[in-house]
């Protein structure tokens, strides 16, 4: 009889040690998997958007230490080149509609672009603003050295509506192949001012100075983003565009003046 007894309290024990052990098996299996999203990562993005991008790619890398993250900044005409031709990336994010547009009609992408920001434009002049340069039509002044973006550049685009709104004409002194050549040439005193977005008037610091451009003679700057069809690390770029439209990347586009993508 005690032999029995102990044979069954041997298989009962035998029964719930399995148990316990199959039940330290589910519980592993149900835990936190390792970050899948790894391997190089290439954004090529506005110039307008460097100092924004920069900080989100600082808290991207946060999230996803395994990323090597590389910005390549330019005009949106230059970066839409860049697609054409091939060069391998995996996101682009456009300042304007009709650039981004190109790379669509060109089958170039992978999903529809979505509108992540929005800006504003402001005049852009020297710190203190020497000239006094007030109004729009103030830039068509004698004397005045404007500077712009190239036609086809979105800031030389909103900058051109900008100045029909205002019926004002004016010759540039130069054409520049990005927003950021602009700000820079004015905080140089190459030039006395240009039409910019309010985020790089903002970011140029204390050497230059915005002039505000009333709503009616203004214009908002769409920006969208999307993965390209090309992409070499596809994980990788849906995980970024995700982080930029999400709500960590919209507050911290809002910290550096850009307007809700709503």
């Amino acid at each position: 009889m005690l032999r029995r007894l102990f044979t069954l309290f041997s298989a009962a024990l035998a029964l719930l040690l399995t148990a316990g052990c199959g039940g330290v098996t589910s519980q592993s299996s149900a835990s936190p998997s390792a970050d899948q999203v790894t391997g190089s990562l290439t954004v090529l993005a506005a110039a307008s958007l460097t100092d924004g991008f920069n900080r989100i790619g600082e808290q991207f890398k946060a999230k996803h230490s395994g990323v090597d993250l590389k910005f390549s900044y330019a005009g949106s005409p230059t970066l839409v080149t860049q697609i054409q031709q091939g060069a391998p990336a995996d996101v682009f994010a456009s300042a304007d509609q009709p650039n981004m547009q190109k790379v669509v009609d060109g089958g170039l992408n992978s999903g529809g672009p979505k509108v992540f920001a929005r800006n504003k434009l402001q005049i852009v002049v020297q710190g203190g603003n020497p000239k006094q340069i007030q109004t729009v039509a103030d830039l068509a002044k004698p004397g005045i050295k404007f500077d712009a973006c190239a036609p086809g550049v979105p800031c030389g685009t909103y900058a051109t509506t900008a100045l029909n709104k205002a019926n004002v004409k004016v010759t540039p002194v130069s054409q520049e192949d990005n927003v950021k050549a602009v700000v820079t040439k004015v905080s140089l005193g190459e030039a006395d001012a240009g039409i910019v977005y309010t985020t790089d008037v903002k970011a140029g610091g204390a050497k230059v100075a915005g002039v505000t451009i009333p709503d009616d003679l203004n214009v908002t700057a769409s920006y969208p983003i999307v993965q390209l069809k090309t992409a070499p690390n596809p994980k990788a770029a849906e995980a970024f565009t995700g982080y930029v439209t999400g709500s960590e990347g919209q507050k911290t586009l809002a910290s550096y003046g850009f307007l809700s993508s709503s």
